[in-house]
């Protein structure tokens, strides 16, 4: 099956006053269609510069990255959910929900009955009319992700969603998650520091080497679906993250001593 998202020795340099510094080198990806692919690694590796390029806010230095168009020109290509709480302060929980449907031009009733059942699948429904300084962040990074999926995007593009929440909430939006993807299998490529986080939810997690970034493996995630918080207690859940973490911890001492 040919792949959503590709990059195929992608490869991105930033200059600065003592010369160019690379941030990606000849990195590979292939991210199916409705598959749900988590990019792990450590701090300063390129996930999020690799995920920025791809959402069209930065450019390749070399190689290529993209992602695959549907036939249907209607849908947009991709909706990017950022770690920060991107909403806007002066439009309410509802207007901000209904943003993106207004810029693609759908219509009053339309766009009232998406905004209004994407606030229902979120918990949303009851603070329709608040303004986000009269939310929690949970709340407005809740906002976000309903934004992002009542626009129907062909691909959804998450960078560390969850990572300023505390960790109850956190908890909470991961059981959310994994409910709304399995009600709409959007292909994703998520961005996360926790290897918790994307065995929970990922169909498989690609780890990238210290900077500069490049692929260093691979792991399907074999857990059943559909999961839950439960799912963390099993036995093959610890197998994973612990296989995982003996891959990755080489490039995080690395990328301290970098930092150091």
């Amino acid at each position: 099956m040919s792949p959503k998202i590709a990059a195929r020795s992608a490869c991105k340099i930033f200059p600065s006053p003592t010369g160019d510094v690379p941030a990606i080198v000849d990195f590979d990806l292939d991210v199916g269609e409705g598959e749900f692919v988590c990019l792990v690694g450590p701090s300063g590796c390129g996930k999020s510069t690799f995920l920025r390029i791809l959402a069209g806010l930065d450019s390749l230095s070399g190689g290529e990255a993209f992602i695959v168009p549907d036939e249907d020109p209607g849908r947009p290509l991709n909706n990017v959910v950022f770690q920060e709480y991107a909403v806007f302060p002066w439009k309410t929980v509802r207007d901000n929900v209904a943003f993106g449907l207004r810029m693609r031009g759908i219509g009053r009733a339309e766009r009232d009955a998406i905004t209004d059942a994407w606030l229902v699948k979120v918990g949303l429904k009851r603070f329709a009319d608040y303004y986000p300084a009269q939310i929690s962040g949970g709340m407005k990074q809740r906002v976000s992700i309903a934004r992002a999926l009542a626009n129907d995007p062909q691909v959804l593009l998450m960078d560390e969603p969850l990572a300023a929440l505390d960790a109850q909430t956190r908890a909470v939006l991961q059981e959310e998650l994994l409910r709304l993807w399995e009600e709409t299998h959007k292909t994703v490529l998520y961005v996360t520091h926790s290897i918790d986080e994307a065995v929970l939810l990922g169909d498989r997690i690609v780890l990238m080497t210290a900077h500069p970034g490049t692929k260093k493996a691979e792991f399907v995630v074999d857990l059943p679906r559909p999961r839950d918080l439960a799912t963390t207690r099993s036995a093959r859940f610890t197998e994973l993250t612990a296989a995982i973490w003996s891959e990755l911890k080489d490039e995080v001492h690395a990328a301290m001593e970098a930092q150091g």
